[in-house]
């Protein structure tokens, strides 16, 4: 065990000379006095963050109806001193903490947010239970444990009296989940007020590990209806079935091939339609997820499942009767989460590793659909980082965090340090 101490001492040690040779900005901060009242003020207020969880993780905030929580955390922001307050068109909701630069108004603005949806519908038990240093609750992982940790990083900038150049928007963004499409990113950046200024974006989702997600995973869903005109089972037999239709489709769905890099996946997640046992369906549908790590090869599987649905309706069409009508299919999109990477080379990354290397916590970069995506796609340097408290069974019933309080510090005082880092220099963040 010793030598194992001694080995991990010895590559902490290595991991921070790199960041003080590589990062000389960063490594004077994470040095400074300031920093180190800032790295207190986080220790200092964890409990409160455990407690402010709690209060939020019990205002549910189905899809689409993420309002009340919404207000609440628009209260917290506004209790934090934060300036121009508000909560966007979409639901977002904001306030910004003002860099000290003359000409900040001008400069590359920060966006760093955690979401405030769940996945879970209305009605949804979300009552906070604990057990010893494990608290349950549906939506207490995903992404509520983020959303206090930002509060505490306003209150550590503001109590040691670090004012960096640019301005920072603090947010709990709207429709980060499934049907939601992003809708809150979306909207900050295509049609909010800051939609203009925004060089550089973090998100923060659970986690303590290093995570750097610096790759956007894209994913396209379509809702494909199959129409026929319908009848008896026996004493219609022989018409048309939509039904076989979408069997069909899914059968040669189900044959193409993808990719293993970048990695590409597709899945049928939902059937449905018919009326009985005894009749044939006038209408079935199904819905489908197709995701990719690359841009060109989503776009290669959505056109191959796309030609599948015509291909396999002529097939039924051909097979059976379509004297009391043909069966027809109708493609929605319902999901479009665009595909984006922000190079390992740029400074946002540099500078998250840097700041977890540091803190003796090894960086791993990857690929996940987050709100980072947004900025990804539009080419806005991007990385969504582990805000710290440690989550399991996301999206499920049995949802919790396990407090580990020297570990969960570790991951914040890094995020952080990240935050400041880039406010201090917008135009490197921004890739300028």
């Amino acid at each position: 065990m010793a030598q194992a101490a001694a080995a991990g001492t010895g590559q902490d040690d290595a991991a921070k000379t790199r960041v003080v040779r590589e990062q000389p900005h960063l490594a004077a901060l994470l040095a400074s006095p300031a920093f180190a009242t800032a790295r207190k003020s986080l220790a200092d207020d964890y409990d409160r963050m455990v407690a402010d969880i709690v209060t939020l993780t019990q205002i549910p905030a189905p899809p689409f109806k993420e309002e009340a929580r919404a207000r609440a955390y628009l209260e917290m922001l506004r209790a934090e001193g934060l300036e121009d307050v508000e909560t966007d068109e979409v639901g977002n909701a904001m306030g910004l903490l003002k860099g000290h630069a003359k000409d900040r108004a001008s400069l590359p603005l920060l966006v760093v947010t955690a979401h405030l949806d769940t996945v879970f519908p209305e009605g949804t038990d979300v009552t906070v239970t604990r057990e010893g240093d494990t608290l349950r609750a549906p939506g207490i992982g995903d992404d509520t444990s983020s959303l206090p940790v930002l509060l505490a990083f306003v209150r550590a900038i503001r109590r040691a009296g670090i004012a960096p150049a640019g301005d920072i928007l603090f947010m709990g963004n709207v429709g980060e989940e499934g049907p939601g499409d992003l809708r809150g990113t979306r909207h900050l950046f295509t049609k909010g007020k800051y939609k203009d200024r925004i060089g550089a974006f973090i998100s923060f989702e659970p986690g303590h590990n290093g995570r750097v997600t610096n790759g956007g995973t894209g994913s396209r869903r379509y809702k494909v209806t199959f129409k026929g005109p319908g009848g008896h089972s026996f004493g219609a037999f022989g018409l048309v079935n939509p039904a076989f239709a979408m069997g069909d489709a899914i059968v040669e769905f189900g044959k193409l091939a993808v990719p293993q890099e970048p990695k590409t996946t597709y899945s049928v997640g939902l059937v449905e339609g018919g009326t009985s046992v005894n009749s044939i369906p006038f209408e079935t549908a199904m819905t489908i997820d197709m995701r990719s790590n690359g841009k060109a090869e989503l776009a290669a599987l959505e056109k191959q499942f796309l030609a599948i649905l015509p291909q396999a309706t002529a097939r039924e069409n051909a097979a059976r009767s379509t004297a009391q009508g043909a069966i027809s299919f109708d493609a929605q999109l319902i999901g479009d989460r665009p595909v984006g990477t922000t190079p390992p080379e740029a400074a946002i990354v540099q500078i998250a590793s840097g700041a977890l290397e540091a803190l003796g916590i090894a960086p791993r970069l990857g690929a996940g659909s987050t709100d980072s995506n947004m900025a990804m796609s539009l080419g806005i340097p991007a990385v969504t980082l582990g805000a710290g408290f440690d989550s399991s069974g996301a999206h499920s019933l049995r949802e919790s965090i396990t407090l580990d309080r020297p570990r969960d510090l570790a991951a914040m005082t890094a995020g952080l340090a990240t935050v400041i880092a880039l406010a201090d220099d917008p135009a490197r963040a921004a890739g300028d």
